[in-house]
């Protein structure tokens, strides 16, 4: 398929130097713009300790460059190992000081994120956005994803990647929407839109079905984050 059949791509999980990425914001920008990207939400890992200090810089840099950047952007933030019983609370401040994204660190297969982090990212009708590398997703998350329009993320990223397959097949079953993400940390991670189309056929996913994914959740993220 060529490039027009799948559209322009979207990044929706990257990190900068405001949490573990290593480049700064401009920089990742930059490198998103030279890989065809449309759109880059930056959504640092946040935590009691940072929330208010990332979210401080992310939101300046999207004030100090409206206008003079090539591509969209849009400050977001990844709520990372926080207990299930306060994620809602984290994600309202992040709301609150900017954040025009919200993701919430999956239960990956690789990291030891608290159980019951999936379950309580996909109650937040209207406050989560994407739950990340979700891993061994259950049934009724599945269930309360589809419900609560919450994405239900693939990921490029080595280790989180090796749940993409159940996700999608439960995403499928239960009718929840999927993104490709990268869940980049620098310039390398990134992708085309030709390798996100590969991560949805290697996770099951149709043709049609991967074109759902790559070319048109993406603007249904796009116009939920102007909302916010």
């Amino acid at each position: 398929m060529s490039e027009r059949d799948l559209g322009q791509r979207c990044e929706f999980h990257s990190h900068s130097i405001f949490s573990d990425g290593t480049l700064l914001p401009a920089a990742l920008v930059r490198e998103a713009e030279v890989r065809g990207h449309a759109a880059l939400a930056i959504t640092d890992h946040v935590d009691p300790s940072n929330l208010e200090e990332v979210l401080a810089g992310l939101t300046k840099f999207a004030r100090e460059m409206r206008g003079k950047l090539p591509i969209k952007f849009i400050p977001g933030a990844e709520i990372s190992y926080i207990q299930p019983p306060y994620i809602k609370e984290y994600c309202l401040k992040a709301r609150q000081r900017g954040a025009k994204l919200i993701i919430v660190h999956g239960e990956s297969p690789v990291e030891s994120v608290y159980p019951g982090t999936n379950h309580a990212a996909v109650k937040e009708a209207g406050l989560v956005d994407i739950l990340a590398h979700p891993g061994d997703l259950v049934e009724e998350d599945a269930i309360l994803a589809a419900k609560n329009e919450v994405f239900l993320e693939l990921t490029a990223r080595r280790g989180h990647r090796d749940g993409n397959h159940h996700v999608a097949e439960m995403a499928r079953r239960y009718g929840a929407r999927l993104i490709v993400d990268t869940d980049c940390h620098d310039e390398t991670d990134l992708i085309t839109q030709e390798q996100a189309f590969i991560i949805c056929k290697e996770a099951g996913l149709s043709d049609e079905e991967a074109l759902v994914v790559i070319r048109d959740n993406p603007r249904i993220l796009l116009k939920r984050s102007e909302r916010q």
